[in-house]
């Protein structure tokens, strides 16, 4: 098994302790506040999953930017900041710029990195920190911390509901259809398509596959032209009306697990991706041209 694997398997256990962080957790955004989420890669994706779960939560406008892209001339009462590593260039400067002008909180797996000195407050989620380049169980353990942290939320199962349907999704086999796909499209809507978003990122670090992912109403506006006979079209979420056939129609195979919590959907798409890497004679532990964090000079 590789390491990847083996953190991905993990996933229920650290989400349950994140829910547990969670609730000792004094440091989240304040309901009321106007928040901005950043990130880099994986953590962007779930910063985008995240905005849109506090705003479903009536908590607050929320938004999401990768790092590199934040508007700096735009007013938030807080910014949060997701980092595995704690070193990421585009991160760290960014909480630099915003040093004493808006209070910031970086999540984090290593607390012996620059992002504890350059974000004000930092929640340490080291029992989910990786060996393996990508990303997997940190990036889901920091949204469940995140999720819990917003308690109730209208039509969201709870993080421990989250971590029960994650047992399953860590053993059960992956359908045939998937395995043997040529082409994979994920899609979401809200905050599922952080996930849908982060699946395709999974298939295209781990494996070098053809993934595309996107709002899971805007499909039919273009991309389902990709869609075809070995093709495979993932929705994380509730299922719109009528996809189900507009896919069949164009010889398609659909992915929908209805009822599971999307968090835990996306463990079978980061099996998926292992899966196929080995497939190919890939190490998932070491993917092509990546490193573990993105420094620059």
């Amino acid at each position: 098994m590789s390491r990847t694997a083996a953190e991905i398997a993990t996933q229920p256990t650290c989400w349950r302790r994140a829910a547990d962080a969670a609730a000792a957790f004094d440091g989240f955004p304040r309901p009321g506040e106007r928040v901005a989420v950043t990130g880099c890669g994986t953590s962007w994706f779930m910063a985008i999953a995240y905005a849109a779960l506090r705003e479903a939560a009536g908590l607050g406008e929320t938004d999401a930017f990768a790092s590199s892209e934040f508007p700096a001339g735009r007013a938030y009462d807080r910014v949060v900041a997701i980092t595995r590593s704690g070193t990421t260039t585009e991160v760290l400067e960014l909480l630099t710029a915003l040093k004493g002008r808006v209070p910031t909180l970086a999540l984090t797996a290593d607390p012996k990195t620059p992002v504890m000195e350059a974000a004000d407050s930092v929640a340490v989620l080291d029992w989910a920190d990786e060996d393996s380049v990508v990303q997997t169980r940190f990036a889901t353990t920091a949204l469940a911390f995140l999720r819990a942290g917003l308690g109730d939320i209208p039509g969201v199962k709870t993080v421990a509901e989250a971590a029960v349907d994650a047992e399953l999704a860590v053993t059960e086999p992956l359908p045939e259809a998937v395995l043997g796909a040529e082409q994979w499209t994920f899609l979401g809507r809200g905050w599922t398509y952080g996930l849908a978003l982060e699946a395709g990122l999974k298939m295209r670090e781990a494996a070098g596959a053809w993934t595309e992912a996107y709002p899971a109403m805007e499909y039919r506006h273009g991309p389902i032209s990709i869609t075809g006979p070995g093709r495979v079209t993932w929705v994380f979420g509730a299922l719109p009306d009528g996809l189900s056939v507009d896919v069949s129609r164009v010889g398609g195979t659909l992915v929908a697990n209805q009822g599971a919590d999307p968090l835990a959907d996306l463990i079978r798409a980061q099996r998926l991706a292992v899966i196929l890497a080995e497939s190919k004679g890939f190490d998932p532990d070491r993917p092509r041209n990546l490193t573990r964090s993105v420094i620059l000079t």
